[in-house]
């Protein structure tokens, strides 16, 4: 059959096409296909196509190694810059955005299917979004959980944070393992060119930038809440004794509070600069230093703070808590290749001689060598070695460099707050 398409406007052949049937033989049929709309441009008119029915790239992420990744925008518009880095959890992507130890960053998601379960209002893990962006490879365009009350997008745009996705996360993940963690800038301005984002990435730098202030509080206060009835999964009921735990803020995620208060504490949460001695005065019967962003050399003052406290009163370190420790007994620390961001994370336990999976978040280290004599590495990361936990029993002190409150175990890392407890316990009766 042979196919004739005449531009009935111009009477210009554009294109013919050849057919044979099932027996090979070639059969011939003429008739007209009549447009209305002119195909050829001799001098008519141009078909005006609308709007397009789904959307285009319009935001570019810029890394300082000189990648240009394109991608489609959701959430908030404008130009961000920050750390890339990625994270390897399959789930709990709504703790990760209000976790303030991603203060100054972008957090990349591995999993690939972001959004299905939207964001309800009980997960949150500080009162807003520190984090600079979002990037995903595919945002879902339906969500579906009994807790849902908004979908990620609308979240976002209400909090100001952006988001990309459709961009090839994988080959940036496999970028950021072989050369570190980069700088980049995510914009969604189209008046700004790539040599200008690249510009903005080269001239910002994370390492010694004190992000700690910008997410503590500014005033002490009391916090009360438990883990909710329906969540809580600790055997035994209330404790019989009550603790009184000042905490402070570095930028303290909400279920660590909750696990203290579950345990029978009651906490005072101070800001990052709360003076030693202030904290002295409210006679606590331990302190701990919490997780927080960014480096820990950039905030010599809690460093100072750390010293004054440690061997007068039980210390629990978590993250940068634990890195503080580290440096408040003279040890060393160290900016990781990419740092540890993910619910996965195996670590093995050298008191029980048991393996953790583990929730992190952190690009800095401890160094144990440079720790001095009678300081114990309690637990260490299976994937590379690193540490992962500290104890100093004459000094009462005890730290993690993971999240015992998250449930990726799912609750593998828990009983350390019992262990917190034990050591207030023996405190007390020595006291």
């Amino acid at each position: 059959m042979a196919i004739r398409v005449m531009d009935l406007v111009s009477g210009a052949s554009l294109n013919c096409f050849h057919f044979k049937n099932n027996k090979g033989f070639v059969k011939s049929r003429d008739f007209t296909i009549r447009c209305s709309v002119p195909l050829s441009s001799h001098g008519a008119a141009t078909i005006d196509l609308g709007e397009r029915p789904w959307k285009v790239s319009d935001a570019r992420l810029v890394l300082e190694d000189g990648s240009i990744w394109r991608a489609k925008s959701f959430g908030a518009s404008g130009t961000q810059v920050g750390e890339v880095v990625f994270n390897t959890s399959l789930t709990g992507y709504q703790e990760i955005l209000t976790d303030p130890s991603y203060n100054g960053q972008f957090v990349l998601m591995t999993n690939p299917h972001i959004g299905n379960t939207g964001v309800n209002f009980d997960d949150e893990e500080a009162r807003q979004c520190f984090l600079a962006g979002l990037v995903i490879r595919s945002l879902s365009i339906s969500t579906s959980n009994w807790r849902c009350k908004q979908t990620l997008g609308d979240y976002l745009i209400e909090r100001n944070i952006m988001g990309i996705y459709d961009v090839d996360t994988r080959a940036i993940t496999r970028r950021l393992r072989e050369d570190g963690s980069l700088i980049g800038v995510l914009s969604t301005e189209k008046s700004k060119s790539d040599d200008e984002l690249l510009e903005m990435s080269r001239s910002w730098n994370i390492v010694g930038v004190d992000l700690i202030s910008g997410v503590s509080c500014k005033s002490p206060y009391e916090w009360v809440d438990r883990t909710d009835l329906e969540w809580e999964f600790k055997s035994g009921g209330q404790a019989s004794e009550t603790f009184h735990v000042v905490a402070y803020d570095f930028g303290i995620k909400s279920n660590i509070l909750r696990r203290l208060a579950s345990y029978g504490c009651k906490i005072t949460v101070v800001p990052s600069t709360w003076a030693a001695s202030e904290t002295l005065k409210l006679e606590p019967d331990g302190v701990l230093f919490s997780n927080g962003p960014g480096d820990p050399s950039a905030v010599p003052y809690a460093v100072e703070t750390v010293k004054q406290l440690v061997g007068k009163v039980p210390v629990f370190g978590i993250c940068m808590g634990h890195q503080l420790l580290g440096q408040a007994l003279g040890g060393k620390t160290f900016k990781m290749k990419f740092g540890h961001h993910g619910g996965n994370h195996p670590v093995r336990n050298f008191r029980n001689d048991r393996v953790e999976i583990s929730a992190q978040n952190h690009n800095y280290a401890v160094d144990p060598a440079s720790l001095p004599e009678g300081v114990e590495v309690t637990h260490v990361n299976l994937n590379d070695g690193s540490c992962a936990g500290l104890a100093y029993p004459k000094l009462k002190i005890m730290s993690l460099q993971y999240h015992p409150e998250a449930s990726p175990g799912p609750h593998d890392s828990d009983s350390v707050f019992g262990d917190f407890i034990e050591m207030m316990k023996q405190e007390k009766r020595n006291g």
